[in-house]
């Protein structure tokens, strides 16, 4: 072997053997989505929600589940938002 050869290289490309699929970060993501469809699901129960004006009667698990969509979306957005500046 030359000495150009990094130990990068030698050890299988730039993340070795690990598969960056299954990152902490991701796992911590993954649970929390978990648990928070567990927490959802387990509110079934019609509810009144007022936005300004008109108030609607919904299941519960719908206002959380569009709730929590809204909030990952807002997420992206300023996650997407501050990578795109630098």
């Amino acid at each position: 072997m030359s000495r150009k050869t990094s130990k990068t290289a030698e050890r299988g490309g730039r993340h070795g053997s690990r598969n960056p699929a299954l990152t902490p970060g991701r796992i911590a993501v993954l649970v929390l989505a978990v648990l928070a469809l567990i927490f959802v699901f387990q509110n079934t129960r019609a509810t009144k929600i007022r936005l300004l004006i008109p108030e609607v009667t919904v299941p519960l698990w719908t206002a959380l589940l569009a709730m929590g969509i809204i909030g990952a979306l807002c997420g992206a957005y300023f996650a997407y938002s501050r990578t795109r500046r630098r």
